[in-house]
């Protein structure tokens, strides 16, 4: 399926990808949301599946038949690449400040995501056609298996090259899935801090090997969501708003942390924390109780803005 854009104003457009591009990286950024649910909640993540997937055996058939206009033609890269630059420009860009505020201030980011992963289950759970047992049985099953994901512990592992090959297949995926966050797959598996380390230090022969992984990661995988939505859109959308739901576990903003791994010093992605309901209402409480409000006003803004433009 081809998608090209098309509008009196293509600058204004790519203005706008680039910029929805931006939330998404700078979601994925954050160890417990997912980029993916960032792209549900700005309206283009089955138009970012769709755009990934033409980069199928049709289009190297062309490339290698040089037919180049035609495979340019078949694969949506404008689309693409205004969404990439704006991911890119967010890691690069908010990386260092993420990494302070997850250190420093950790509740203020929490509570914003909260509200806008709160707001987007009821946006996602609306795009079922229809609720049914079998669709309630998907959210069920898709919420317990994040709740329980969110929920285990951290590991140690190498830092070897076939490992982080495979920990940015296994993110990428992750990423890639609303209410899954690859950031926190990468928490689990020991290589959050290293990778965001080699961000913030140009590592570029780590950051080749992860972003290797995931491209190969992410070509296999969106093939596959492709046709579970082509096949089964609402057992699909059903177990997404479960991912969702399972997810707001880990973003929960009051934490008490519990356990931390040993050699990790201050890093933050590292401890093992439990939820717990603030003790008493002061300054900053009201702050991050503001911040949910804000996030979940804002979703539910964007809704309105995008049914009234229809």
């Amino acid at each position: 399926m081809k998608r090209q854009i098309h509008h009196s104003n293509p600058k204004q457009n790519y203005a706008k990808l680039i910029l929805k591009g931006f939330c998404m990286g700078a979601a994925d950024i954050v160890p417990g949301v997912s980029g993916g649910t960032m792209a549900f909640i700005l309206g283009i993540y089955k138009e970012l599946v769709e755009s990934i997937s033409s980069f199928d055996a049709k289009f190297i058939k062309l490339i290698s038949q040089m037919r180049i206009k035609d495979a340019m033609e078949h694969f949506s890269w404008q689309f693409l690449a205004a969404i990439g630059s704006g991911i890119l420009i967010a890691i690069l860009s908010c990386a260092k400040i993420l990494e302070w505020l997850l250190q420093n201030r950790p509740a203020l980011i929490w509570s914003f995501f909260f509200g806008l992963i709160l707001a987007s289950v009821f946006i996602v759970a609306r795009g079922l056609e229809k609720w049914s047992l079998p669709t309630l049985m998907a959210a069920l099953s898709g919420g317990f298996f994040t709740f329980f994901l969110v929920g285990m512990m951290p590991a140690k592992t190498p830092d070897t090259w076939w490992f982080l090959f495979f920990s940015g297949a296994i993110a990428i995926c992750a990423m890639i899935l609303p209410g899954i966050s690859g950031a926190f797959i990468l928490v689990l598996i020991g290589k959050y801090h290293y990778i965001l380390s080699a961000v913030n230090n140009r590592d570029l022969l780590t950051l080749f090997l992860v972003l290797a992984g995931a491209g190969a990661g992410l070509l296999t995988f969106v093939h596959l969501l492709k046709w579970l939505f082509n096949k089964y859109n609402d057992l699909t959308l059903a177990i997404l708003t479960g991912f969702l739901v399972g997810s707001l576990r880990k973003i929960w903003p009051w934490k008490s942390t519990y356990n931390t791994i040993h050699g990790t010093g201050n890093d933050l992605a590292a401890t093992v924390q439990v939820n717990i309901m603030p003790s008493s209402w002061n300054t900053g409480l009201i702050m991050e109780v503001l911040l949910i409000f804000t996030g979940f006003l804002i979703i539910f803004s964007m809704d309105y803005l995008a049914k009234k433009k229809k």
